[in-house]
């Protein structure tokens, strides 16, 4: 039906809509070659089972039990894969993530943690064939950020970033301290699914407040002289955004909004979340802030995740966004809450 959808003369007519049925296509073709793949595996591995009946005593014997051993072992690893694509059941998982870092107290060693873990999501982002789009970005003035927030598109974006929000933990010797003493450093992530407006929310423009101002800047011959910053303030709810990334004030309103529609996605999402608590008569607490991983430098080396239990000790690789246990731990961690 998709196919067919796909190849009608005024399918990309509508780019948005031809998009998401293609993404929708990609994804149930992927679903596909696995059952095909996992199929071949068990034609080739009984195949492998007869011969070794047959040829139990000769001396290919021991061969065709590591052959079948391998397809094993690659088909566990394929359903491993199956099994994780099942847990993305949210609303949003599919879409793509909105990704906001703070450092928190600490000056100087806290805003260089806050573009530490920015180079660690964009790394993982590079590694899974994703794309990352700056939309704001507020520069320290001697190192680091003092926030940023940024765009991953790619399949699942959201669905694997959400796990990263929470507060980030850093334990190292600092580089800016003379003394060579440790420090512990912290930052907040946020991380929202980038929504349409009409589709996943409705914005009443009266609802509104729109400011522009002159962006930040570190100076020099790149200095904005013009009020192309843009300020969104969503007059019901009290929520504000900003972008001043762009040159252009309509270039930084459009991903200003992108901002605005994914807080308000996740506001409705969270309402609904405390409600069915409620209902449910649980008393567990829906904490976004609380700290969530715990990165040692110094005097040991050690990432720790506090909500699976999941520990690397190559802090290294971590920073440079090997991050993917982390994130299907916590799918699995979060899906067993959820059940």
């Amino acid at each position: 039906m998709l196919e067919k959808e796909a190849g009608h003369p005024d399918f990309w007519n509508d780019p948005e809509t031809a998009a998401r049925v293609m993404q929708e296509l990609g994804q149930l073709k992927d679903r596909l070659e696995v059952y095909n793949q996992l199929e071949k595996i068990l034609e080739d591995w009984s195949v492998l089972l007869q011969m070794y009946k047959e040829m139990e005593k000769e001396e290919e014997a021991p061969e065709l039990l590591k052959e079948a051993e391998e397809l094993s072992l690659k088909a566990a690893a394929l359903l491993d894969r199956e099994e994780l694509s099942l847990l993305f059941k949210g609303q949003y998982d599919e879409k793509n993530a909105i990704l906001s870092i703070h450092p928190g107290a600490g000056g100087l060693e806290a805003q260089d943690w806050a573009e530490m873990l920015l180079r660690m999501y964009t790394r993982w982002a590079e590694k899974k064939g994703y794309s990352v789009e700056l939309l704001d970005l507020w520069p320290g003035e001697e190192a680091g950020i003092k926030s940023v927030t940024f765009l991953v598109k790619g399949e699942k974006a959201y669905g694997y970033l959400q796990a990263e929000r929470g507060v980030h933990r850093l334990v190292r010797i600092s580089p800016f301290d003379a003394g060579g003493r440790r420090h512990t450093s912290f930052a907040s992530v946020d991380v929202l699914p980038e929504v349409e407006e009409g589709i996943d929310v409705d914005v009443d423009p009266d609802d509104l407040r729109i400011d522009t101002f002159r962006s930040r800047g570190a100076g020099g011959q790149h200095v904005n002289t013009t009020d192309s910053a843009v300020r969104i303030t969503h007059l019901p709810t009290g929520l504000v955004v900003q972008c001043q990334n762009e040159r252009s004030q309509h270039s930084n309103k459009e991903r200003a909004m992108r901002i605005l529609l994914a807080k308000l996605a996740d506001m409705a999402q969270r309402q609904q979340k405390e409600a069915l608590f409620a209902l449910r008569g649980e008393q567990k607490e829906i904490a976004w802030g609380s700290q969530i991983r715990s990165y040692v430098f110094h005097p040991y080396s050690l990432v720790k995740d506090h909500r699976t239990g999941v520990e690397i000790g190559d802090i290294q690789s971590v920073m440079d966004g090997e991050i993917d246990l982390f994130l299907e731990a916590y799918l699995r961690y979060n899906a067993c809450l959820q059940a």
